[in-house]
């Protein structure tokens, strides 16, 4: 079905894939014509191309890119802009998209949400910049129809930023790399791998593109095969599959953990654009005639069956099948992994789902940027065509992924269709993919054709004693099964006819209600703010030594974003740096907030020019400690620092959000230990905090949580570039020395953190 090579790959006319093992240069040198130059070769990736023309270093190893266009939506784009307006913002030098998908529809804490809309509209106007209305569009949504374009790039402040099947390499990253490029800044990165995505044949009926990445996530997400990498979709097999199938391949790409994604463009992709009057922004994109690759996944479409990903990670995939013929042990393993998330502190089972053999559903979900494409929704319409959800506890909501999408599904009937058979149509909304819309039962089990079912991303609180499941599935089993009422069913059981239905793209709509300054600049606006908008606090540099409290140990094989910043209601605060933070793993380790501000008042103590070790109980006996191992003249905020750090397996999978390190940040976080980073953006969104993004060796640990951590000399260590970091855990009056790495950084990146933060670095110029 999918399998990936052990090395990397020669790729012949954009049709034949050569491992390259064996005599494999000498078939390549046969067949080409041509002397098999892997250096050269490489330049023939799609993606080369695109990057080449995008950094504006000298140096294709060692990449300095400016994107195209930008875009935000309403958790992130007000801590975007007053992180730049505080280092100087005058206008937005490339368009940038403000949409507002993620809290449009939230009923809690007041006015803020709308304040925050209203911040967007405004800034929009005095910047130059482009602000859509809620619930005309998700942001992915908004970005195809109206921004992509072949050979371009584009960067989003969502994980989800991906665009390759239109031919633009997107990425997501949080809100610091945005304020990098809005100062005419640079995204410094190493020239990524470039992994060729190899597809074959032409998915059977039922199967939609959710199966097609499920299979692929399943098959690379464990072993790392593309993490920060760039998949590259190439093949015969590209052709078999429509623009909207390639789109709903293509978002989920963020959950392999690679960097970036791009298409091989035909006629198909043209098409697309042309539906959307922006023909001219369409050009053919196809890997040179030989090519090399630094690995490859070769997916047989034709073998693809409609999969589920159970609970509690897109790349627990399974065919449903499979997951029929097992309920018993699909459930067993799925109980088993709560235990690891929750521990005691809920009750969980699914055990009840059993009836009669068969799994029975309790909701079912189409949405957002994965799910809410118009063929998924005329799909789902032809399989429940005729059918109805019944009267029992079965739900079913459908979210269009933009107002445009939505219209031509009331013109051809499609939404008619829907409605008749109980299912619910909703506005262009991210709701029910972080927690704020559609949150199930107790113990409810849902399936969604969304992005992600991590554990509570469905707005599910453990610290209330509520727990709910996630599975993800295509729009087309999810219709099959609300059609049979809730058992879980695939869409190849489904025996009638799958229409093609021709899309027509109505441009008014965003004419009439979406602001578009076309880049010019009124710096005459006032900003409109709302009492919850807040400036970020006041961060200090790093100092030559840091005293750390371990305040919190998470020893999960994985921690989501989510985990570390719940989405949901909490980000109805996100404007509010201080108010934010009060959730920040309020539901991995309630004990976290108040284990990390406890600590914090020695530094501000210390900023305050007061005595740090009256500020916090037991404070004194640890700098007895300190001042035997170290020695400093005054003991002021350039020699000592005193703040929290957590220890994580494998944190930062999943959401760009940058909060998930803000907020620990203005809570005094200044590190991280780790003994790997999930994602890229995570790390870097740790860097941008001034926060140290250390890494220790797999084994058991020379601290334990509360313990204190000493790193002295740790600016110079910085500066000077060390190898190792030296580090002193201390219990009581014992100490235990160990070593940690910081990884690779940048010279700016280094200053970022001597600096202290992002803020500080660009007012330090």
């Amino acid at each position: 079905m999918i399998s990936t090579l052990e090395n990397g790959a020669w790729l012949l006319n954009g049709v034949e894939l050569i491992e390259d093992s064996g005599n494999a240069a000498e078939a390549v040198a046969a067949k080409s014509g041509k002397a098999a130059d892997k250096i050269a070769a490489k330049q023939g990736t799609i993606a080369y191309g695109i990057l080449k023309d995008h950094n504006t270093s000298d140096n294709m190893e060692q990449l300095k890119i400016k994107f195209d266009k930008l875009t935000s939506h309403d958790i992130t784009y007000v801590g975007i802009i007053q992180t730049a307006r505080a280092s100087g913002l005058e206008k937005f030098p490339i368009p940038y998209v403000l949409t507002n998908c993620h809290n449009s529809l939230c009923a809690v804490g007041g006015t803020i949400n709308e304040d925050d809309h209203m911040f967007g509209l405004t800034a929009a106007k005095k910047y130059g910049g482009i602000y859509v209305p809620p619930h005309q569009a998700v942001i992915h949504q908004y970005a195809r129809e109206m921004l992509a374009t072949c050979g371009g790039m584009i960067l989003g402040s969502d994980s989800h930023t991906r665009y390759g099947a239109l031919g633009t390499m997107a990425m997501g990253e949080g809100g610091p790399e945005l304020v990098k490029q809005l100062l005419s800044q640079t995204y410094d990165i190493k020239m990524p791998d470039v992994i060729a995505i190899y597809l074959t044949g032409e998915p059977m009926k039922g199967v939609g593109p959710q199966d097609v990445a499920l299979a692929i996530i399943g098959k690379v997400f464990n072993s790392g095969y593309v993490k920060n990498k760039v998949m590259e979709f190439v093949g015969p097999g590209v052709a078999s599959l429509s623009a909207d199938f390639r789109i709903g391949i293509d978002v989920m790409t963020t959950e392999t953990t690679c960097l970036s994604s791009i298409w091989q463009t035909d006629e198909k992709t043209e098409q697309f654009f042309d539906i959307h009057g922006r023909k001219g922004d369409y050009k053919k994109l196809a890997p040179a005639d030989v090519t090399y690759y630094d690995g490859a996944v070769i997916v047989d479409l034709s073998t693809i069956k409609p999969m589920i990903a159970m609970p509690f990670h897109p790349s627990i995939a399974y065919e449903i099948e499979y997951v029929n013929a097992n309920l018993e042990q699909m459930i067993a393993e799925t109980e088993e992994r709560a235990k690891v998330s929750f521990g005691d502190k809920i009750q969980y089972s699914l055990k009840d789902k059993i009836q009669g053999g068969k799994l029975m559903v309790d909701q079912g979900i189409i949405a957002g940027c994965a799910g809410g494409g118009f063929e998924n929704i005329c799909a789902a319409a032809d399989i429940m065509k005729g059918k109805y959800i019944g009267a029992d506890k079965f739900t079913m909501s459908i979210y269009p992924a933009s107002t445009p999408v939505y219209m031509e599904l009331v013109r051809n009937g499609v939404a008619a269709t829907l409605l008749e058979t109980g299912a619910i149509l909703k506005t262009a909304f991210c709701g029910p993919c972080f927690g704020a819309g559609d949150t199930p039962a107790n113990n409810a089990f849902s399936i969604r054709h969304s992005t992600r079912n991590f554990p509570n991303r469905e707005g599910s609180k453990v610290q209330s004693g509520q727990i709910s499941s996630v599975a993800l599935m295509d729009a087309r089993s999810i219709a099959a099964t609300a059609a049979n009422k809730g058992v879980l069913t695939p869409a190849t059981e489904f025996t009638g006819e799958l229409n093609n239905y021709a899309y027509t793209f109505d441009s008014k709509i965003y004419a009439n209600r979406v602001f578009d300054s076309k880049g010019v600049a009124d710096p005459n606006t006032e900003i409109q703010f709302g009492p919850n908008i807040k400036d970020w606090p006041k961060m200090e540099a790093l100092p030559e030594n840091l005293v750390l409290q371990v305040v919190s140990e998470i020893h999960d094989p994985v921690t989501t974003t989510d985990e570390l910043i719940p989405s949901g209601e909490t980000s109805s605060y996100r404007s509010n740096p201080l108010g934010l933070a009060e959730f920040t793993l309020s539901r991995k380790d309630p004990d976290y907030v108040g284990r990390a501000k406890n600590i914090q008042k020695a530094e501000t103590a210390l900023v305050a020019g007061e005595k740090p070790c009256e500020a916090v109980e037991g404070l004194h006996d640890v700098m007895q400690v300190v001042k035997s191992l170290i020695s400093f003249e005054h003991g002021n905020v350039k020699e000592i620092g005193f703040g929290s750090v957590i220890f994580a397996v494998k944190p930062g999978d999943g959401s760009a959000r940058e909060q998930a390190a803000s907020c620990q940040k203005v809570l005094g976080g200044w590190a991280n230990i780790a003994n790997e980073y999930a994602t890229k953006r995570y790390r870097s969104n740790l860097i941008n905090w001034g926060m140290l993004p250390f890494i220790i060796e797999k084994g058991d640990l020379p601290f334990a949580n509360l313990d204190y951590i000493l790193f002295p000399g740790i600016r110079t260590a910085v500066e000077t570039k060390a190898d190792t970091i030296k580090a002193i855990a201390i219990k009581g009056d014992e100490t235990k020395e160990f070593t940690l790495t910081l990884g690779d950084l940048t010279d700016r990146e280094r200053q970022i953190i001597l600096d202290g933060c992002l803020i500080n670095f660009n007012r330090q110029k």
